[in-house]
Parts: C-alpha cells; structure tokens; sequence
C-alpha cells in the first residue's frame, strides 16, 4: 500500500461516537485494536482515542493491515487528527490517521 495513502488513513463511523470525541484535539495519539467479534465486519479495528472508541479503520485499508494488527504483541499507535471541513462535509469523516510509519 503506498505510503500516501497510509499517511491519510479515514476513521469511520465516527458520528457514532461523537460524544466521546468531541473535546479530542486537533491532533492526538491513536491505538489500534482488533474487534474479533464484531458481526457485521470480520476484518474491523477499532481506533481509541484516550481509551475510547472514536471509530474503525476504513474497511478497505482494515482488509488489508488486519492481520499485522492482530499479530502485534503490543497495541499499535499512530497519530491522528482531526479532518478538514471539506473531508467531514463529502463523506462524514471527523479523523485521519497517519498509519504510514506502522505497516511500511
């Protein structure tokens, strides 16, 4: 996967969780976390933000970096930040992650 495109990781389903990331500020720590029994997609990581869930890793990047976050002896953490207007207004994404440094 090109770096690029790990350097502007969409966190998804973010208004879901939007009472837990509103105070978060633009740009704060994220950990990864593997959600084996989440039933309506098999290959989902959870992004935590101070503990709490803020969202998952876009399904089409999930598919393909899900089993080095499994693997992981330790939970992966990556920085985060908050995305542009134009990214939140076009598809609903309030974070991005830079995961480039994790699966290069």
């Amino acid at each position: 996967m090109a770096d690029s495109l790990l350097s502007r990781v969409p966190v998804v389903a973010g208004l879901a969780y939007i009472e837990r990331s509103g105070h978060l500020p633009a740009a704060f720590p994220a950990s990864l976390a593997v959600e084996d029994d989440n039933r309506y997609f098999p290959h989902a990581i959870a992004v935590l933000a101070e503990g709490q869930k803020i969202g998952y890793i876009a399904p089409e990047v999930a598919a393909k970096v899900f089993e080095r976050v499994r693997a992981a002896d330790t939970p992966l953490n990556c920085p985060a930040r908050r995305a542009a207007a134009s990214d939140h207004e076009t598809s609903g994404v309030e974070f991005l992650l830079d995961c480039s440094a994790l699966f290069t």
